[in-house]
């Protein structure tokens, strides 16, 4: 008889993992039980230590122009942004840069130095979507890529250099790829967010002395005006345009030495703005390192929390995690043929079949089609769509069935089609909505009419063929002017109105804009007036009801103050509703406003 027991139990430290497992032998002999026991020990290795990529575009937008007009001549080009109400350089191209052009220079001063520059008005959309394609390309690195607005890229590379050959050869890719996409990259790996963001952007940047006497506001005030017309370059400095070359070990910390790499960078280094810096640095605290040995408490004190949190998410002590994008919502579903079709009664029967799924998928996911697409592919490499869009949303096959139906005829068939694809254009959740009770479905059956699937899928067909924006529904509006008492909504993209106000009086059917009448300029009702070139005499009157203006607003209609209305009922048979204007800005009288038949 074997019986095997197991007897698993994990002991976790270190990010070390045992298993134990026993297996027993029972023998009888003699009404004697013997055991025999095997133990087996397994072990995990521990994960890799957490290593960041972080990637420093300086030149992104200023390149990503470049790319778009690639066979015009090459020159110095730069991107100009507004900031302070003025026009200055906000990304330059390397020729600027040579030339001199800083960030941040005014555009005026940027033209009086170099008179043939190029410039182009910044693009904020544009320069974030060409970072988002970026962070895809990153992809290929590590699945965990954030994007680190508005020109870098920060990657989770834990686990993912070996796959390179290690971390200098993947930041030779990296390196070769942009160069082959004409854009300009900085790197730095190291173990935390804060440190490779640091690497990245000032490492090997070639820090002076804490004191130089190349300093203007250090030299005597005689030789200041000779100091200012020195350049930097007679000064030991690099020349312009003259590159530093690459070091790459230099811009990889390495694991558990973080606190090493950073020491030597300035207070900048840990993202923190230009005012702190500046008054770290005039209190002599100018590098991490100077930073990192002062008390913590009372760097909090002074500073605020933000310095001391900046200096241990550098370090590591404080956690940082890097967020992937999540990758936006895509529901489509595709069949493709084993033959053409052209009929109509094909395209359909293809629809039931694609129709399931999608609505499964959108299902699962709690969302509705509000616009949808069908495209129908055809043998000779051509295509034919058709978009139809629903008034509320929905997943049910049954309501975008009819819809795309009813579009069929915009298809054109052509040499036959061998794919059809849905996709859903535009999605919004969907909620789900409890049931009702008899009582409270019996209390207001009106709403079924009103806002119902039914209406839903009334609104659905119109749209189909009118389009969805020229059903409109009125909607009471919170105002006492009788022209302003309802507000005209899109039926589609608004819910039913509700119970409208009751008004203080009777209200016209046709109401239009007021007409001058012809009668005595005193706010008696007249026994006779004049009206669209006819004469009418007064039968009966009922009013008047005042009418004020809304002062806050400037309504050229409302210029003749306040309006005293009258129900009027004349000889022939018209009710009309005429008001007196007392006259605000321009001269009292009497007009015609509407009709009540």
């Amino acid at each position: 008889m074997l019986d095997l027991v197991d007897d698993v139990f994990s002991i976790r430290a270190t990010a070390t993992l045992y298993s134990r497992r026993w297996a027993v032998r029972e023998t009888r002999q003699g009404g004697m039980c013997d055991l025999e026991r095997t133990y087996s020990e397994h072990r995990v290795l521990p994960m890799p230590p957490r290593r960041i990529l972080s990637l420093w575009f300086p030149r992104l937008a200023a390149e990503r122009c470049l790319r778009d007009t690639r066979g015009l001549p090459a020159g110095v080009f730069a991107v100009v942004g507004d900031q302070n109400n003025a026009q200055v350089l906000v990304s330059l191209s390397a020729e600027a840069e040579a030339a001199g052009l800083t960030r941040g220079q005014p555009l005026r001063d940027a033209h009086a130095m170099c008179p043939d520059l190029q410039t182009r008005l910044q693009n904020k959309e544009l320069d974030r979507l060409f970072l988002t394609v970026l962070r895809r390309w990153a992809g290929k690195f590590s699945p965990w890529v954030s994007e680190e607005a508005p020109d870098g890229l920060v990657i989770d590379l834990s686990g993912c250099a070996h796959l390179f050959g290690g971390e200098t050869q993947l930041m030779e890719v990296v390196e070769a790829d942009c160069t082959d996409l004409g854009l300009t990259v900085r790197t730095g790996i190291a173990d935390t967010v804060g440190a490779a963001w640091a690497l990245a952007r000032f490492s090997g940047a070639g820090q002076g002395p804490a004191r130089s006497g190349d300093d203007i506001m250090q030299e005597a005030r005689a030789t200041r005006s000779r100091a200012a017309k020195r350049r930097h370059w007679e000064r030991g400095g690099p020349a312009p345009g003259a590159e530093v070359p690459p070091n790459r070990a230099a811009r990889i910390a390495a694991p558990g030495q973080t606190r090493t790499a950073l020491a030597a960078l300035p207070i900048a280094a840990l993202r923190l703005d230009g005012d702190l810096v500046a008054t770290l640095n005039r209190l002599g605290l100018r590098q991490v390192g100077d930073l990192a040995g002062q008390p913590r408490a009372a760097l909090a004190r002074r500073f605020g929390r933000l310095l001391v949190q900046r200096l241990d998410q550098a370090l590591g002590v404080e956690p940082e995690p890097v967020s992937p994008a999540r990758p936006p919502d895509h529901f489509a579903v595709r069949l493709t043929l084993p033959e053409p079709i052209g009929l109509m009664d094909d395209i359909l029967a293809a629809l039931d079949r694609l129709l399931p799924p999608l609505s499964e998928k959108l299902t699962q996911a709690g969302r509705g089609v509000r616009r949808i697409r069908m495209e129908c592919h055809r043998s000779d490499h051509t295509m034919s769509w058709a978009e139809a869009g629903l008034a509320r949303p929905s997943a049910n096959p049954d309501r975008i069935r009819p819809l795309l139906a009813m579009k069929l005829d915009e298809i054109d068939a052509g040499f036959g089609i061998d794919m059809i694809r849905l996709e859903a254009v535009l999605t919004e959740p969907v909620h789900a909505h409890q049931h009702r009770g008899h009582a409270e479905a019996a209390s207001d059956g009106v709403a079924r009419l009103s806002g119902g699937s039914d209406m839903d899928d009334l609104l659905g067909r119109l749209g189909a063929r009118i389009g969805l924006d020229a059903i409109t529904r009125l909607h009471p509006a919170d105002s006492h002017i009788p022209e302003k008492t309802s507000k005209m909504l899109a039926a589609a993209w608004s819910e039913p109105a509700g119970p409208w106000p009751k008004p203080r009086g009777p209200r016209p059917l046709e109401l239009w804009r007021p007409e001058i009448v012809m009668a005595e300029e005193r706010p008696h009702l007249p026994a006779t007036f004049r009206w669209r070139n006819r004469v009418f005499e007064t039968r009966t009157g009922v009013g008047p009801e005042r009418i004020a203006p809304e002062w806050w607003l400037d309504d050229p209609d409302w210029r003749t103050g306040v309006r005293d209305y009258w129900r009027v009922t004349t000889r022939s048979g018209e009710r009309l509703w005429l008001y007196f204007a007392h006259g605000g800005t321009m001269s009292p009288g009497w007009f015609c406003h509407g009709s009540f038949c």
